[in-house]
């Protein structure tokens, strides 16, 4: 079973309340969002593993298990090409669980009139993979956002 910590600290409302369709539906995967606090912060490894795909606003890390978790920074992000994002790793490092990945301001993201909902997505899964998804309430950096079977 891989415990799948929360990236960032603010409230977990679900994927339901993501405003994109493609994270709402679950059509990448079954997980949970985090609206974060809006200050200037890092999103952290929320597995154990290796960072198998890394951009500016968006990241996977891929467990000894094969797990592989999506940490979305923000909704249409892309289309900020980068400006306000900083790599702290390199696509193929090993990261620890809690470990920064992306330095990053969500107050900044939301000037830009982007969302700065955070979906972290169980890729490849099943939503019956997954159990106590948080979907509400406060959540800090590194708390357990789901398990994975």
């Amino acid at each position: 079973m891989t415990t799948v910590s929360s990236p960032l600290a603010g409230r977990a409302i679900g994927l339901l309340a993501v405003p994109d369709p493609v994270f709402s539906q679950a059509m990448v995967g079954p997980g949970t969002a985090i609206d974060p606090v809006r200050e200037p912060s890092e999103a952290t490894a929320p597995v154990d593993g290796v960072v198998v795909s890394l951009h500016p606003h968006a990241f996977v890390v891929v467990d000894g298990d094969g797990h592989g978790v999506l940490t979305h920074l923000g909704i249409d992000t892309v289309q900020l090409n980068g400006e306000g994002f900083e790599l702290l790793v390199n696509k193929g490092d090993t990261v620890t669980r809690g470990q920064a990945v992306v330095r990053w301001n969500p107050a900044a993201v939301e000037e830009a009139g982007k969302s700065p909902v955070c979906p972290v997505v169980a890729l490849e899964a099943t939503a019956e993979s997954l159990s106590a998804v948080r979907e509400s309430g406060d959540v800090a950096a590194g708390e357990q956002l789901f398990s994975w079977q």
